[in-house]
């Protein structure tokens, strides 16, 4: 706990999220309220200031909301500053605007060398890597982003599972959400945790979240457009609930088992035995939120024989237990 104010920098940029901007400006806000009923005449402890890399006085949301924005004081004081999510269908979205974004590059870089510390949230974490300073970090990213981000920035060491990375001067979170993990840290470090906890509290936030993993949906990834890649598919969603060799695997696509080895680190990140064991617990996650499947009979659907064995796989791939997940995630009828 510190006795010095807390200021916050929000990166204005056209096509952010306004909830990657206005979250965490709120939670600050409702820390404050809460500091102010405790001690009335206490002075404030924590503030936000929306600022912008260029001269225009307003940028647009993602959903066309206008935001008056600052320009960038001569001689910025910020204990950190938030890069948001932008609005984008596909992450190349993202990634085309490099030169657009020029001016927000600059400053990143500039900020940082002046001894800021630096967070990104969302696809705010894909600007953060364009401009160099993640390079050799750890950083983590939106789930659905991962691979993406990893193909583009393959110098930064890519913990997608994680909620919050925090890299010293270099924090990353996955989605918009996920940046609340973030704030409720500050919060405690300048306020103290009963603080942080009655801000969540107030907030209906979750702050024991540790872990993407189980919001991860396969079916929602982006898919490498590749014509191996296609055939790994087919061969994979049809067999998944038999034992499944990669000799066999690469049998059927017509190539070596070297070249599928390769295949798979270049497209997927993983061996071929680790991606097929994600897609088995992706198919046992869909089957234990729209079935009454005993886990046993689950087990058997996904290809496997070894219940004990599997119950650990996907504990270690969703951070929960099937019947935690089943309880959390299951459709319930309205």
């Amino acid at each position: 706990m510190t006795d010095r104010p807390f200021r916050l920098g929000l990166l204005a940029l056209d096509g952010c999220m306004l909830s990657s901007l206005s979250g965490p400006a709120d939670a600050l806000h409702v820390a404050q309220r809460l500091l102010e009923l405790r001690s009335p005449a206490a002075p404030p402890r924590f503030a936000s200031v929306l600022f912008s890399a260029r001269a225009a006085p307003m940028v647009r949301s993602e959903t066309g909301i206008e935001l008056v924005v600052r320009p960038l004081p001569r001689r910025p004081r910020f204990d950190l500053v938030l890069v948001p999510g932008v609005d984008h269908r596909r992450p190349r979205d993202v990634l085309e605007r490099r030169a657009e974004l020029a001016p927000e590059l600059e400053l990143l870089r500039t900020l940082h060398a002046q001894g800021t510390r630096l967070a990104a949230t969302c696809s705010g974490t894909l600007i953060l890597a364009m401009s160099g300073l993640l390079d050799g970090r750890r950083a983590t990213t939106s789930w659905w982003l991962a691979g993406a981000f990893r193909r583009h920035f393959p110098a930064v060491r890519l913990e997608e599972q994680a909620m919050l990375v925090d890299d010293g001067d270099l924090v990353t979170t996955g989605a918009s959400t996920a940046v609340f993990s973030l704030v409720l840290r500050c919060i405690a470090e300048v306020a103290g945790e009963e603080i942080a906890q009655q801000t969540a509290r107030m907030m209906l936030l979750d702050a024991e979240r540790q872990s993407q993993a189980p919001y991860v949906s396969r079916a929602l990834l982006e898919k490498p457009r590749h014509s191996l890649a296609e055939k790994i598919a087919r061969f994979l969603e049809r067999e998944l609930h038999q034992p499944i060799r990669v000799s066999r695997l690469a049998a059927h696509c017509g190539t070596s088992e070297r070249s599928l080895l390769r295949h798979f680190r270049a497209h997927f990140g993983t061996h071929p035995l680790g991606y097929i064991q994600r897609l088995r617990v992706e198919r046992a996650k869909a089957l234990l939120e729209t079935t009454q499947l005993s886990f046993d009979e689950v087990v058997a659907r996904c290809g496997y024989s070894d219940v004990p064995s599997f119950r650990k796989l996907f504990k270690r791939e969703t951070s929960l237990t099937p019947a935690d997940y089943r309880e959390r995630f299951r459709l319930r009828p309205r």
